[in-house]
């Protein structure tokens, strides 16, 4: 969410990537805290104080200099790249977002600044549905969209095939340099030849099940538009599709056939709003409109500021038990809390950060809260 598009020092991407490895920090919270603080150094500092402040059962695991210089190290060594959302390489759509994650890139990362499409399915995809997504990822290549995709088996991996002429960008749930499924391996290395490999996992973690959403909010963050052309009710697709809608984007389906289980997900797409596509033309008739009114950027600045004043402890203290009050394991919306509680935005930011530190506070789409039990 960083604006000044501008390259990190060494010395600020070492305490970035710190701040966003550390413990409770979500995408959310360490921007929170860059806002507050003005830089991650500074916030990297106050982050014991606020976590128990906030009522942590046990000091705040901070990431070491050390290990993050072991990460660094790592990926350069695969001859990759971290790149934070102020960064120029960075890629735009995904710089909008309030949870713009910091990324490793292996392959060619200036590909990731071109307005980009995803396009998403099911593994055990048909031979129509593997043609369908081959043509839409060569056409929309073709037209100047960097084709996005998860490298999984069957649409993912036809996707990446149509697209490798023209720029495709493989999403990982895993660390960069592991490759998934493992059959993909050849496809991985045309990809980072051509295109680019993405994940913002560390170098050389195993994909696990708890991954797979963040690696599909990934996909839909960096896209104008998510095509989704064969998926089960079910699945990581449909579930990707959700999260491009929570983030603002397009959702386009491909129909099938009602007899077709593969094809229930894109056709419940469509009947609840999704656009229906038949060609490539379909998806640039609504993406050529996007890229003439381009994603807006957020109203913040470059993160230089100094700390705002504190409001004293005693108020601090009251407005902790006003909060907490308030909150509930049902998700609220910050804006209930602030009219419920009557008590300045910035008081009540301050106290749902030290609480999400302390690890008794999960954020949730839509700017809501919960008290975790």
């Amino acid at each position: 969410m960083g604006t000044d598009n501008r390259n990190l020092t060494s010395a600020e991407r070492l305490d970035w990537l710190r701040l966003y490895r550390s413990e409770n920090v979500g995408p959310v919270t360490f921007y929170r805290l860059l806002e507050r603080f003005g830089t991650a150094g500074r916030a990297l500092e106050a982050l014991p104080e606020l976590a128990k402040r906030g009522g942590g059962r046990k000091p705040i695991s901070v990431t070491s200099k050390a290990a993050a210089e072991r990460e660094l190290a790592a990926l350069d060594k695969l001859g990759g790249i971290m790149l934070a959302s102020s960064e120029p390489q960075y890629p735009p759509a995904m710089r909008s977002l309030e949870t713009a994650p910091l990324i490793t890139v292996i392959g060619n990362p200036h590909i990731l600044t071109r307005p980009a499409v995803a396009l998403v399915g099911a593994r055990n995809a048909s031979a129509i549905g593997r043609r369908m997504a081959h043509t839409l990822a060569t056409e929309l290549g073709r037209a100047g969209f960097l084709v996005v995709s998860g490298m999984a088996r069957g649409i993912d991996t036809a996707a990446h095939e149509g697209s490798l002429g023209t720029g495709t960008a493989a999403v990982l749930a895993g660390g960069v340099d592991v490759i998934y499924p493992p059959e993909n391996a050849e496809l991985y290395q045309r990809i980072c030849a051509s295109g680019c490999a993405v994940s913002e996992m560390p170098p050389g973690t195993q994909p696990q099940a708890s991954h797979f959403p963040r690696r599909n909010r990934l996909i839909s963050g960096m896209a104008l538009g998510v095509v989704v052309v064969e998926a089960s009710p079910k699945s990581g697709s449909l579930i990707t599709a959700r999260l491009a809608l929570e983030q603002g984007r397009e959702v386009f389906a491909v129909p099938g056939s009602p007899l077709d289980p593969r094809c229930q997900g894109p056709n419940g797409l469509i009947k609840q709003g999704a656009t229906l596509i038949e060609s490539a033309d379909d998806v640039l008739q609504v993406l050529g409109d996007m890229l003439r009114r381009p994603l807006a950027e957020p109203k913040t600045g470059g993160f230089q500021g100094s700390s705002p004043s504190q409001p004293d402890e005693t108020e601090l203290a009251e407005a902790r038990r006003t909060i907490i009050q308030s909150l509930a394991p049902a998700p609220v919306t910050v804006d209930e809390i602030l009219r419920q509680c009557q008590l300045s935005p910035a008081v009540v930011s301050l106290v749902l950060l030290e609480l999400e530190l302390a690890g008794r506070l999960e954020r949730h789409p839509g700017n809501q809260v919960s008290i975790l039990p």
